[in-house]
């Protein structure tokens, strides 16, 4: 184009945008503190005072007050402090590196102590793009019109079964849609051209006082029984249509899982709103532990906290709104990278470009910051009693010997940690 003009304008810059939130994420992620730096801070509270009061003593009983300031220099816990905070910077800037948002030590800490993994189904164990494969139609149902009527009632949501359903009639044209009403975990009420629709699962239409004849039923449960979610819609309280939806697997989810296994993730489980009869089936197709079907989203957070109760440490996998309140409720929360903002919020830990292979990275990530740290304690805590105990009881140490011994401790500690932060994810 020779001649115009192009205007370009920009919704979000800066700090506003996506990228200016995640490294915005990832500072305050560095900042925070875990349990084991708070108690390595309380520690410290504590030892000062302790070896300032032993090397007085030292000090009046010795009457050297050379070998006092010796005990009271070589005594500072410098590497304790400074190795636990090096090991957790250096594996969230690892996980930053390889697509991996690790919102905080605490994260790290929960998650390399994860027994129990929750996986939502629809956009994290499958793409999340279903696909209609089946529709059934009742004999006195007019197809057309009932399409039409599902196609208008399902172009309103973002829902990914509705998305499906627009997607594959993309001709049928959209009538105006009014009294709109959503229902969490069961499917969308609204009127179109004067009709009452119910577009929902089973118990939803049932919860409406729509009749559903056994004939219907044995149709569905066949539907269902070929691994389709099922969407009906009824129109004048009556079954119109039956429609199968089916999605696919992502990639290797069997392979992620035996890793995942392998690292010592001892429960898999899958919650989902879908029916019993579809999560079952994929349950057994991956192996899990277990799986339940046609849950609400306060139905899934109460699940997670009765195996809380029963001493697992849970982290749930997700993507929608929906799985919000099962994210914040886990101890872990992960959140697939193109999922709602609200997970993404919410989530402990974000998969950035929803990489389902990165969640066993992630957690041999968390694995290695947490022995990495814990050699940083042993190597700093070794040196202290070591240099104290040679001050007490030999006579090689001195003042300058015991400095460059502690200074060298400090630098092998902040190498350590930088092993981890080079260290290849597989």
């Amino acid at each position: 184009m020779e001649n115009g003009t192009l205007q370009v304008q920009a919704q979000r810059v800066g700090e506003e945008t996506t990228f200016g939130k995640i490294i915005e994420l990832v500072e305050e992620a560095q900042d925070s503190k875990s349990n084991v730096e708070r108690l390595i801070d309380r520690f410290a509270k504590y030892y000062t005072p302790a070896v300032l009061l032993l090397a007085l003593i030292v000090g009046i009983l010795t009457k050297d007050v050379e070998l006092a300031v010796t005990m009271l220099v070589l005594g500072c816990p410098g590497a304790l402090v400074i190795g636990i905070p090096v090991s957790n910077v250096a594996g969230i800037g690892n996980g930053a590196k390889h697509g991996i948002l690790l919102k905080g030590s605490e994260t790290i800490q929960n998650f390399s102590r994860v027994n129990t993994l929750v996986f939502d189904k629809t956009g994290t164990l499958t793409w999340g793009k279903p696909r209609v494969t089946q529709v059934l139609v009742p004999p006195t149902v007019n197809e057309d019109d009932a399409l039409q009527q599902l196609v208008s009632v399902e172009a309103e949501s973002e829902h990914p079964l509705a998305r499906a359903i627009v997607t594959a009639y993309p001709a049928v044209h959209k009538l105006p849609v009014a009294d709109t009403q959503v229902v969490t975990g069961g499917g969308i009420l609204a009127t179109v051209r004067g009709h009452k629709i119910i577009v929902g699962n089973l118990q939803l239409l049932k919860n409406n006082g729509v009749q559903i004849t056994q004939a219907a039923q044995a149709q569905v449960q066949e539907v269902t029984a070929a691994g389709n979610s099922v969407v009906l819609l009824a129109s004048e309280q009556k079954l119109a249509l039956i429609v199968g939806i089916k999605d696919q697997l992502r990639p290797n989810v069997q392979a992620e899982l035996t890793k995942l296994t392998n690292l010592g993730v001892q429960n898999l489980l899958l919650l989902s709103g879908d029916n019993q009869k579809t999560v079952e089936q994929i349950a057994s197709q991956l192996n899990l532990t277990d799986a339940k079907g046609d849950l609400l989203p306060e139905d899934k957070a109460s699940y997670l906290r009765e195996l809380q109760k029963q001493g697992q440490n849970v982290a749930f996998v997700g993507d929608g709104v929906n799985d919000s309140p099962s994210l914040a409720t886990a101890d872990t929360g992960i959140a697939m990278g193109d999922g709602t903002d609200v997970a993404i919020e919410t989530a402990d830990i974000v998969l950035l470009h929803s990489d389902f292979s990165r969640l066993a990275v992630t957690l041999k990530l968390a694995q290695a910051t947490r022995r990495n740290m814990m050699q940083n304690m042993a190597l700093a805590v070794g040196v202290v009693l070591f240099l104290l105990g040679s001050l007490l009881f030999g006579s090689w140490l001195n003042m300058g010997i015991g400095m460059f011994v502690h200074e060298a401790s400090i630098i092998v500690v902040i190498l350590n940690a930088l092993r981890l932060l080079n260290q290849r994810l597989k």
